[in-house]
């Protein structure tokens, strides 16, 4: 008779099941995803559409943010706020601008108050950022303040910046204050920084070619951001040359500057400013905004208060500015054009 032997090692040993075994393995890898998306990011899509994010426009309806907002409450106003600015400059950083998607068709932007139509605001831009290389802004939510007339609003907020720039050579990192003064279609329409704080400007340890700070620096720029600069350059070059005419910033190669550079000019204000008695008997502080004509040889003239404190501020500013030496003209294809310029000065008392 065959007997049937089971013995520990066989081939008739029954084999475990270990189908539960896998399945709690699986089970607990599925439990470490969740916890790590959990607790370490913030939007797990990003993790998949990150490559995408980079090549196409926040899907953020911008069109309908002042519709209508004259009876939305204050927080409803400042989430839409939050939501467009923040739209606004993700877009940049990840380098999509395009002035129709935020932008009214006419446009007081940047550093100047001269209205800018959608091409001009485009080439401003690009013209900024080839001199503001590595260009990092992180604007603070907490810091944001708004008031509205009618369907319009202004937005006040502080940004840190920091970026390179290569025709000065230099490491800058700043505080800004933005004014954003939205339409309402629900576009910008002015855009401007109206304070800077704690700017610092570190030489890099290289020293690159500026000498002249003419034809050198525009080929340091084409240099850095060839594509960039060879659109202004054509722009520029294209625009047939008027002797008498007034430029703005956005309209010529080479800005015009007071000799020595913003750090000479505030000295020079700060040495020449003199705080108006009636001034500082009412306690009035702020930034008097006056508008000027920068001649070809530099001079100066055309005073005009865009906006003023009163109580004599306004004409000790006219006053300061009346005594400053010739500046740096600005260049418009090699030759000295009249510009116009506006240069907030501020009227700060002393503790």
């Amino acid at each position: 008779m065959e007997q049937n032997l089971n013995y520990p090692g066989s081939d008739n040993d029954p084999k475990p099941d270990r189908s539960l075994m896998y399945m709690a393995i699986v089970l607990g890898f599925i439990v470490l995803v969740m916890g790590y998306l959990t607790f370490y990011v913030d939007d797990a899509s990003s993790i998949f559409n990150a490559k995408e994010e980079n090549k196409t426009p926040t899907q953020f309806d911008s069109s309908n943010v002042l519709i209508e907002n004259s009876s939305m409450s204050e927080d409803e106003v400042k989430s839409s706020l939050i939501k467009f600015i923040e739209a606004f400059y993700r877009d940049q950083k990840n380098g999509y601008f395009d002035p129709p998607s935020y932008f009214s068709p006419i446009t007081k932007t940047f550093y100047n108050f001269h209205n800018l139509t959608y091409q001009r605001v485009k080439e401003v831009y690009l013209k900024r950022m080839s001199d503001r290389l590595d260009f990092k802004l992180d604007w603070s939510v907490s810091s944001l303040e708004f008031n509205r007339s009618f369907n319009e609003l202004t937005a006040l907020y502080w940004a840190n910046v920091t970026y390179f720039q290569p025709s000065q050579n230099v490491d800058v990192t700043a505080n800004i204050r933005y004014e954003m003064i939205i339409n309402a279609e629900g576009k910008i329409s002015s855009l401007r920084e109206i304070e800077i704080n704690n700017l610092v400007e570190l030489p890099r340890a290289y020293q690159s070619d500026t000498s002249g700070f003419g034809d050198n620096a525009h080929t340091q720029e084409q240099k850095t951001n060839p594509k960039q600069a060879a659109v202004i350059l054509e722009t520029s070059k294209s625009e047939a040359f008027d002797d008498s005419k007034l430029y703005d910033f956005g309209n010529v190669e080479i800005v015009p500057e007071y000799r020595g550079g913003q750090k000479a000019l505030a000295m020079f204000l700060a040495s020449r400013l003199r705080y108006p008695a009636k001034a500082r008997e009412n306690k009035i502080q702020g930034k008097v905004y006056v508008a000027f004509v920068i001649e070809k040889n530099g001079s100066l003239g055309d005073f005009k208060i865009i906006r003023g404190l009163g109580h004599g501020c306004d004409e000790e500013a006219v006053r300061v500015l009346k005594l400053s030496p010739n500046w740096k003209p600005a260049y418009l294809n090699d030759v000295p054009v009249r510009t116009s310029y506006t240069l907030p000065i501020n009227f700060q008392l002393s503790n």
